[in-house]
Formats: C-alpha cells, structure tokens, sequence
C-alpha cells in the first residue's frame, strides 16, 4: 500500500509539473512553473514514462492494488499527453519559421553565409541530447563592469565578452529585461558566452529603472551605452560598422527604440535587431491586458511612464517602436511565445506586418507552447529553436565583413 501511495503521488507530482505546459500562469509566483515546463519536457517524458511503469507494477503480484493501479496510470497517460504537446508541435513550427525566413531574406539565404560561420552555427533546431545535457558552452574572454557613465549618480557598467582568439568582430548589443524595473547585465550570460564562442563581440549592457527613474531615462542610457561603444569599440575588437541589438522584454522595448528613432549621429548604426517577446505598442498594451495578467501590466507601465495613457499619452506614443515604422527600417527577428501572458504574440505579429509594409525586412517567429522568457531556460526545447534562427539573421545581416585574426 505505501508503494502504491508513493507510485501515486510522483505521478501526481508529474501531472501537477505538465498541466503548466498548457496552463498560463495566474499570479507571479507561479510564473516560473508555466515558463519552465515545457522547456523541461523531455525531462517530464522520463518521468511520467517511469511513473507509468510503475504503476504497472501495482498490477503484478501479490500487493496488487487495482484501483490505485488505475488511478496512477491515468494520472501518468494524461501527464505523458501533455509533456509531449511542444515536440509534437515542433516540426510544423520549425516549417513556418524556415519559410519566414525564406520569405523575408530570400530561398537561398543560407548560400549569402561564409562557409566558416556556418560551421559553427547550430547544425538542427533540436537536438534532444542538449535538451538534458545542456548545450556545450567554451571558454571565451570575459571583462566585467566596465564603467560607461553616471547619470544622476547612477553608474552604468557594460560587460563584454569576446571571442577566445583576438581579433576584429561584429558586435551583438544585448539589452536586459525585467519590466524596465530590474535585471542587469549579467542576465543570459550563457547566452553571451555561446555567442562570444561563434566569433561575436557581446556588449550586455546596463539601464537606470523605474519608477524612480521614468522613461526616456532607459532609452537615454541605452543611447549612451551605444555612444561609448561607438567611441571605444575598436579598443575591444569590435567592428562598430556590423552592430546588431539584441533585447528580451522590456529591453527588446529599448533596442527596437534605438534600432528604429536614431537620434544622433554619434550613436552607430544598426544592421539588425532582434526582439525576444517585446512591448512595441504601450498604449494598446495598456488597454488590452492579457488574461491572466500575473504581472498586472498596467501597474508596470503607469511606474514606466508615470501615468495612463489619458494623461501621458504622448509618452506613451514616444516610448511605443511601432511610432516609428514608417520608412525602411533596420530588418528584425520578432520571436514571441504562443503562451505569453505578459506581451502577447498578436503584438509582435501586428509589429512584423507594419514592418513589412514600410520596406523593411522582418521575420515573425511564434513558439507556441512557449511563454514570457522561455530562453531563460537556455538549453530548453523554445530556446533551441530561437537560437538556431537567431544564428542566422546575424549571420546573415553580420558577417559581410572581413574578420581578422592574429
């Protein structure tokens, strides 16, 4: 009886951990759980595969206990069910991106990407061994905290990593999330480090937060950041010529707003950006909240901006990229997940059609079983399949450059 009691309670626990792969999460707490489990999958296939064995066994010999037996394999099947939903949908998602691909940057994109940086680029969209290894990460160079600027006594730091071998590289600027209230450059490291490995510089950079500190103050440490680089980019390798950004939620907010409103000619140009599940229409976003909300959006955004849109309405529209879509823009990745209860996908996807229809190139990619910062899981089934893309648009809009190493 206390085998049956323990078989059940691990297929409970299993069925508890997958319905989260379906279910958005209601309150923050509990965000974790619905951004975590189907990243984790593979790993629950295990454990309901195991839990259902197990509960076999409830049938076989002398202790067998047939309503528990019956209990634990529904509890197990059902759970199986549900950790198997984002592979099975795997490959008709991973069709629609390649053909975003092929629409924006043309069928033989690939053949445009030297054969050196190909190589080191991800070879599949998912390989299942990294899922429960986790993807190998090399040893690059790391300099921490360099200091950029103090704006009202608040120091900025930028950290940067480069490639092992010392040379002259495109850049990747990447900007932190957090809901424009926290985070910092160190966020996503392995991110930076894996990047770093593939011949890139990585500049992750810092910003001043809200609400004691109101937008433009984010957008105007970004552009100082992005001004130092220019400045002193060469001293760390960097090519300021071949400059890609790179933000996840609210930072991808930031860099969409650098990419797209250049203000000044001392700040570098933009060949690419790229938008992890991104804010790009705050008073839209205002008025047409998600359900559930677990993160209450218009209380972050009134601490963003200082108000509602009724009375900061220009703020809103100023600190909103889909203004500034109309002329050609610098080409974009958007990825958003299908399950995103924070920033939900149809604004990505409204973002991508704007983009399109002012001249630009853009690419739309919806992970749907994925939600809000699925890549901090970053060997997780979403993030394989958004960094195998990302690889490319950089390479693609990076790499006509002549690397030098020596």
């Amino acid at each position: 009886m206390i085998y049956g009691l323990i078989v059940l309670s691990v297929s409970a626990i299993a069925l508890f951990l997958s319905a989260w792969i379906v279910f958005p999460s209601p309150i923050f707490s509990l965000l974790p759980l619905s951004i975590g489990a189907p990243e984790v999958s593979p790993y629950l296939w295990g454990v309901n595969i195991l839990a259902g064995l197990l509960a076999l066994r409830l049938l076989q010999g002398a202790d067998r206990n047939l309503p528990l037996a019956c209990l634990t394999l529904g509890f197990s099947s059902l759970a199986l069910v549900l950790s198997l939903l984002p592979i099975s949908q795997f490959p008709a998602t991973n069709q629609t991106a390649q053909a975003e691909m092929e629409r924006s940057l043309g069928a033989n994109y690939l053949k445009a990407i030297p054969s050196s940086r190909r190589d080191l680029m991800r070879s599949q969209p998912f390989v299942l061994g990294d899922a429960w290894r986790g993807i190998p990460l090399t040893n690059v160079r790391y300099t921490a905290n360099i200091p950029v600027a103090e704006p009202e006594g608040i120091p900025l730091t930028v950290d940067i990593y480069r490639p092992p071998q010392v040379g002259t590289y495109p850049a990747i600027v990447v900007i932190h999330g957090g809901a424009w209230q926290g985070g910092g450059s160190k966020d996503n490291a392995e991110f930076s480090r894996y990047m770093a490995a593939r011949g890139y510089v990585v500049w992750a950079i810092a910003y001043r937060f809200a609400p004691t500190h109101k937008f433009p103050a984010q957008i105007d440490d970004v552009r100082t950041a992005l001004k130092f680089i220019k400045e002193h980019g060469l001293e760390y390798e960097t090519d300021i010529d071949r400059i890609a950004l790179l933000g996840r939620s609210a930072g991808s907010h930031l860099a969409m707003l650098a990419a797209y409103n250049k203000t000044s000619d001392d700040l570098p140009s933009i060949r690419a950006v790229i938008n992890y599940y991104g804010p790009v229409n705050l008073t839209a976003g205002y008025y047409d909240v998600p359900n559930p909300d677990p993160i209450d959006s218009r209380a972050i955004l009134r601490a963003f901006l200082g108000g509602t849109p009724d009375q900061v309405g220009d703020l809103y529209k100023m600190a909103s990229p889909i203004t500034y879509i109309d002329r050609p823009l610098p080409p974009s990745l958007l990825i958003y997940g299908g399950k995103d209860h924070i920033v939900m996908a149809k604004f990505g996807k409204s973002l991508a059609e704007r983009l399109k229809s002012s001249g630009s190139k853009a690419v739309f990619l919806e992970i749907p079983w994925a939600d809000h910062s699925f890549d901090a899981v970053f060997s997780g089934i979403s993030n394989q399949l958004a960094l195998y893309y990302t690889e490319r648009f950089l390479a693609f809009f990076l790499t006509d450059t002549i690397l030098s190493s020596h």
